[in-house]
């Protein structure tokens, strides 16, 4: 190869890199997208945990809706008050109050306290149940399985399996809800930090038939609604439902309740 052949082949490689890097650059202009700073300053206050609990596709996406004014400030459960404040502080907004939430199971059927029908021996998920006899290897229907389909899904090991019930670690929980979406039996639900009485039961069963399955189970009986001095408990389907917003926390329904199934959440974690 001559020199000639070789300034040649440059001028034709330099000239197509020159060619190619005009039209990037000028494409690069014409379809930039305009970045919100307020949108990337609210996704660099979020925690990063991507848990999904605020119901939108990572904190991405929720750092877009918050911007453009279509999700709260305090959206996020993982960064609680502290994250809303600064966020409201990036908008511009008054910082609201967020209670602080945990995830609560709804349950205290453990392997003390429950009858069994029979020994599930298949893969260990709480969703396989769903295709055995009666959903549950329990007399109760509506009580946790204990095989930790939660347990796995939680993303801060807030959640363990003790003496067949899964059991959360306020401590831990961030109230993301992905226990929630996963648990078959829906028993988790989200209760204020500081509640101080919860119905650790999910049976709609009559009370003989809740008594025969489980020696803690709600039995409709009304003995906590009729004690409450503030109405904030109500019984339907055999079931009583205490209202948080209501409660001012006298612990008479938990004192009254003959099969004490309204607890202290502190209690039910030891």
């Amino acid at each position: 190869m001559n020199v000639t052949g070789i300034i040649i082949a440059v001028c034709i490689v330099g000239g197509v890199g020159l060619f190619v890097g005009l039209f990037l650059g000028i494409a690069g202009i014409k379809f930039k997208v305009e970045v919100d700073e307020k949108e990337e300053l609210v996704l660099a206050a979020l925690p990063g945990n991507n848990c999904g609990g605020c119901g939108y596709p990572g904190c991405s996406g929720l750092a877009a809706a918050i911007a453009k004014g279509e999700a709260k400030i305090n959206a996020c459960p993982v960064g609680g008050q502290p994250v809303a404040d600064v966020i409201a502080g990036i908008m511009g907004v008054d910082s609201a109050d967020s209670k602080h939430m945990v995830a609560f199971v709804k349950c205290q059927g453990t392997i003390q306290r429950t009858e069994v029908h029979f020994e599930y021996s298949g893969i260990k998920d709480c969703r396989m149940l769903s295709y055995v006899p009666n959903k549950s290897e329990k007399f109760c229907t509506y009580g946790c399985l204990g095989y930790g389909t939660c347990v796995k899904e939680c993303p801060f090991d807030a959640i363990h399996i003790k003496d067949g019930v899964a059991v959360v670690d306020r401590e831990k929980c961030k109230a993301c809800g992905k226990c929630i979406a996963v648990c078959p039996k829906g028993l988790i639900e989200l209760v204020p930090y500081d509640a101080t009485n919860i119905v650790a039961c999910s049976s709609k069963d009559k009370g003989p038939v809740t008594m025969k399955a489980c020696d803690t189970g709600c039995i409709g009986c009304g003995l906590c609604k009729r004690n409450c001095p503030v109405d904030a408990i109500i019984v339907e389907d055999f079931h009583a439902y205490i209202d948080q917003e209501k409660c001012i926390h006298c612990g008479l329904c938990a004192e009254k309740c003959p099969k004490k199934s309204i607890v202290l959440p502190l209690e039910s974690e030891e």
